[in-house]
């Protein structure tokens, strides 16, 4: 031991030889997290730009409006006037009314639902988990049906009225009692059997050039909404079971457990859109 002190080189510093050593040993920290930050400026400034994007009030509105379904029901429904040979400038409107309709009624969803889906700790919910503040919400949702009505009336009057009409629908059937009960499919059904008169009245410009859908097409769009509903419940059946809901997505899950629930109600969405296809290229859109 006495050989290793001697070979130790000499301590320079005024104070004593252990507070020498912690010094160093500080400094050499001190050095390593340094150059440690310095190599990973980029990474941490791009998670910090990303979090600070995501918490703008614009995205979080985004967010709020439920945007995969605003497009998907939007798509949905152009590629269905497109096929009956609508024009591009229709196909247009459509898209665009569709897509401020479907982002009211996610607005209006997740408004009401705030508390409910705060206490399931419920994810991708802004307004829930207090990012979002309700007013600017019901703000966004105001302009939205503001913009909403005189696009909806610029596919024609009748058109519009029975798009309009879908949405009023959806509302009350998000809000009212019936959602949590055996019929909470009723509001899906209707809305979605209004879709056909919506494309099949529409025109461009608030001219209605089209006539009533065929009761057929009526009929199977109906069917397609249940669908909808039945898989659009599936992801929150546990949350609805603690509340106490008895909808029949819920009753279904229950009797047949949610994969098969899921297989059945894939399967029967599937069908139906088999037999919209099949109705649409038979008997058409209009009568």
């Amino acid at each position: 031991m006495a050989s290793l002190r001697r070979r130790r080189p000499p301590v320079t510093s005024d104070a004593p030889p252990e507070e020498a050593g912690d010094d160093s040993a500080a400094a050499r920290v001190d050095s390593a997290v340094s150059t440690e930050v310095e190599e990973r400026p980029d990474v941490e400034e791009g998670e910090t730009t990303s979090r600070s994007l995501r918490d703008l009030t614009p995205v979080l509105l985004v967010r709020a409006a439920h945007p995969r379904q605003a497009i998907g029901t939007a798509l949905a429904l152009t590629v269905a006037a497109a096929l009956a040979g609508r024009p591009n400038r229709e196909l247009l409107l459509i898209f665009g009314t569709v897509v401020v309709g479907q982002s009211v009624l996610g607005w209006f969803n997740d408004l009401i639902d705030r508390e409910r889906d705060a206490r399931h700790l419920a994810k991708g919910k802004p307004i829930a988990d207090g990012r979002l503040d309700p007013g600017t919400a019901w703000f966004a949702l105001a302009v939205g049906v503001f913009v909403l009505v005189p696009l909806a009336i610029a596919n024609g009057i009748n058109a519009g009225l029975s798009y309009l009409l879908a949405v009023g629908i959806a509302v009350l059937g998000s809000w009212i009692w019936i959602r949590k009960g055996f019929f909470s499919w009723v509001p899906w059904a209707a809305s979605f059997a209004l879709y056909p008169a919506f494309l099949s009245y529409g025109g461009f410009g608030g001219q209605d050039n089209g006539a009533p859908p065929e009761v057929l097409i009526t009929v199977l769009a109906g069917a397609l909404g249940i669908g909808v509903h039945l898989l659009r419940a599936l992801w929150g059946l546990v949350p609805d079971n603690a509340d106490g809901w008895t909808y029949l997505p819920l009753r279904l899950g229950i009797r047949l457990g949610a994969t098969r629930l899921l297989w059945v109600a894939t399967t029967y969405t599937a069908l139906v859109l088999v037999a919209l296809a099949f109705a649409a290229t038979s008997v058409g859109l209009s009568q």
